[in-house]
């Protein structure tokens, strides 16, 4: 394996590993929450029931499972494809790094504004990511 596609993999290995923490970090809250008694019964069915504090974890939970699917798909396709290269490590650096602050914020003060231009950030460098890999296979089959 190449320099590039170790450095994609092992991008996608600390996003995978960002997942669980978040999926922890989810558990954690609602779990104090269920202990502490600031939730009955309706949360089993309703997440909306789930205090604010702890909805924000949830939420953020459920976002590792959204963006991050396309950088999956896509560090794989560079991958097998064999168009691992830096631009696609510096990317997917990027966009790693992205998911994490969005994490932090989303799961913290929750501005909106700031979480949304992180969200960008990453977006963007998965558009770029694609943009990058599909000049890549039209040039290739010129």
């Amino acid at each position: 394996m190449t320099a590039a596609a170790t450095a994609l993999v092992l991008a996608m290995l600390v996003q995978i590993t960002w997942t669980f923490i978040v999926m922890l970090r989810t558990g954690r809250a609602r779990f104090a929450a269920i202990k502490t008694g600031r939730v009955g019964k309706a949360a089993a069915l309703d997440s909306q029931a789930w205090p604010d504090d702890v909805r924000k974890h949830g939420n953020n939970m459920n976002n590792q499972f959204e963006t991050p699917t396309l950088f999956y798909a896509l560090v794989l396709l560079a991958v097998v494809l064999g168009m691992a290269d830096a631009v696609l490590a510096v990317l997917a650096w990027v966009f790693v790094a992205s998911r994490v602050v969005h994490t932090v914020i989303h799961t913290g003060s929750n501005v909106v504004s700031r979480r949304f231009r992180v969200f960008l950030i990453g977006t963007g460098s998965l558009m770029l990511m694609t943009g990058w890999i599909a000049v890549r296979v039209v040039m290739t089959a010129l």
